[in-house]
């Protein structure tokens, strides 16, 4: 089915990568947006390519960890737009390294932003969207959140956290009219590798650069891919096909699949440990 018109939506963490190719695609779809990021220039520069879409575009800061921040964006939707057909919980961070390297302060600055701020989109979206009778909410995970790779820990609690609420509120609101979908990428070209925590090294870093900038889809794809599966009622969304074989390899056999995960983590802890 098609998007209702006029389609009401804000994209939080809009300012770059994901977030400016999910703004740009519902702009091209005829959206009124709502652009929202930490960062008010990064917003305003995603603002601007969305009317150069001819389409509406308005920039709000807001921190995603600040519960009655992530409130008031909602209304502020509500107010400037007439009301909200979409949400997308866009807005996350990167953390990585070994579990015992990581620092409990990392900890909770990747759970603050990938998780509650999800929770945060989706508690001031739905009652807005029950009233209504009608609604989209896409929340932007991770294919780590389903296959929960080593050397991610953090970042994988925060995805499969994503994972999991969406699954349960696909199956609650469904039947009201409200359609959930999880975003569950691979690697592409993102910031989030600028502004990493956690216990990485330069070379590691480096190799997940290679992997994105190697990957056949990239945002405009992974936006794509999104919009499409949750405007047609779809809960996963895997835009890369290595990420959807994986995650059929753990389905089939999870014991399997960790004790070949395991043995490849061996082999690079042995590179990590050369210079």
């Amino acid at each position: 089915m098609p998007f209702p018109q006029p389609l009401r939506a804000v994209v939080t963490g809009a300012g770059s990568g994901l977030g400016r190719a999910l703004a740009v695609e519902l702009a091209q779809r005829g959206a009124s947006l709502i652009i929202s990021d930490i960062n008010p220039s990064s917003a305003e520069e995603t603002a601007e390519l969305v009317r150069q879409q001819q389409a509406r575009a308005e920039a709000i800061v807001c921190d995603v960890t600040d519960r009655n921040a992530v409130f008031g964006l909602v209304e502020e939707t509500e107010k400037r737009l007439g009301g909200i057909d979409l949400i997308a919980n866009n807005a996350g961070v990167a953390i990585g390294g070994p579990f015992d390297e990581i620092s409990i302060e990392d900890w909770r600055w990747a759970v603050d932003i990938n998780l509650w701020g999800v929770i945060y989109g989706c508690q001031a979206a739905v009652p807005k969207m029950l009233a209504q009778g009608h609604g989209y909410i896409l929340n932007v995970a991770s294919a780590a959140g389903l296959i929960g790779p080593p050397s991610m820990s953090a970042y994988n609690v925060t995805k499969a956290g994503i994972v999991s609420l969406s699954e349960t509120l696909y199956a609650e609101y469904k039947t009201q009219g409200i359609n959930v979908a999880v975003l569950c990428p691979t690697f592409f070209r993102t910031n989030l590798i600028g502004a990493i925590r956690g216990a990485t090294t330069k070379k590691e870093d480096a190799r997940v650069i290679r992997w994105m900038e190697r990957s056949k889809v990239q945002a405009p794809g992974v936006a794509k891919s999104a919009i499409d599966s949750v405007r047609d009622g779809k809960l996963y969304v895997q835009p890369m096909r290595e990420g959807r074989m994986a995650w059929r390899l753990k389905r089939a056999n999870p014991q399997r699949f960790y004790d070949s995960l395991s043995r490849a983590h061996q082999q690079f802890l042995r590179g990590r440990r050369t210079p």
